[in-house]
């Protein structure tokens, strides 16, 4: 269920899991540390960590201390100010490799990369987000950086549509009715009865697509992709420029085969030796947390 701001209280608060006695507060509170931390707070000292983290300067700095312990925060001894340590690409590198979808999809997005010399993404969604867990990028020119684990917002990537369009209609009016939908570009479209109507769009066609809604001149076609049990549990998109391509050519030229290697990466597993390349250096013991 998505909530939404516009539920009674009572109903929140019925659903609300941080109420059962299964859950660790003190455990959330440590993670609410770390993702405090961002770009425009690189830094904190114990004060403005505890105001960022929603928690009192003791258990701050309680959670600070252990962090730093384990090697996730380091403290500049001068000026006191904690920041975070390569370490935290651990943690996501551990999902990395053990996400069967990511391994399955790799060597086909791998292949898609060099056969249209664009950037490709795998996404899988979070909340109303989607979240990039593979990447493989153009070697020309491109505006735009898209880490790994960057979240965009679902409504106005090609990817997230792609994926809403394979879920219940009912379900996705929900979750975009949930969305914080800014409006980032000149063509992001807000309109919830608009957006219905491009995921009836991307139904019948077999992909969705995006006009530089979340960046400007950042034109993008979306597939979904399905797990063993048929359920959508993911997407593909293909990023370009609009100085190398329009939309109707992406169309035309990409999306029949964007549309095969979704459908490859939901039914075909690659072959030993195409998924190889992929799995050096899994093999070493992970260090202990």
């Amino acid at each position: 269920m998505v909530r939404r701001n516009s539920d009674p209280p009572t109903a929140q608060a019925a659903d609300d899991p941080t109420t059962s006695p299964l859950f660790s507060l003190s455990f959330a509170k440590g993670i609410a540390l770390l993702a405090a931390f961002g770009p425009d707070r690189p830094s904190m000292n114990l004060p403005e960590m505890a105001a960022a983290a929603g928690m009192s300067k003791s258990a701050a700095q309680r959670f600070a201390y252990t962090l730093e312990v384990l090697g996730f925060l380091r403290k500049d001894p001068d000026s006191k100010r904690y920041s975070l340590t390569p370490r935290i690409f651990e943690l996501g590198f551990r999902y990395l490799m053990v996400d069967a979808l990511v391994e399955r999809a790799n060597p086909y997005l791998l292949d898609l990369n060099r056969t249209i010399s664009e950037t490709v993404n795998l996404g899988e969604p979070y909340g109303t987000d989607i979240i990039y867990v593979a990447r493989f990028a153009t070697h020309l020119s491109t505006s735009v950086h898209m880490p790994l684990g960057r979240r965009l917002p679902m409504f106005c990537t090609s990817v997230g549509r792609a994926w809403l369009a394979a879920m219940p209609q009912d379900y996705a009016r929900e979750l975009l009715q949930a969305s914080n939908r800014e409006k980032y570009t000149p063509n992001t479209v807000t309109d919830v009865e608009q957006l219905m109507d491009l995921l009836a769009e991307a139904r019948e066609q077999g992909y969705a697509y995006a006009n530089g809604e979340y960046y400007r001149g950042d034109l993008n076609l979306g597939v979904a992709v399905y797990d063993a049990q048929g359920r959508p549990a993911a997407g593909v998109n293909i990023s370009a420029p609009s100085g190398r391509w329009t939309l109707p050519r992406m169309k035309r030229e990409l999306a029949p085969t964007l549309m095969q290697v979704c459908r490859l990466i939901s039914t075909t597993p690659p072959t030993p030796s195409a998924a190889a390349p992929f799995r050096l250096g899994y093999g070493v013991k992970p260090t202990t947390l």
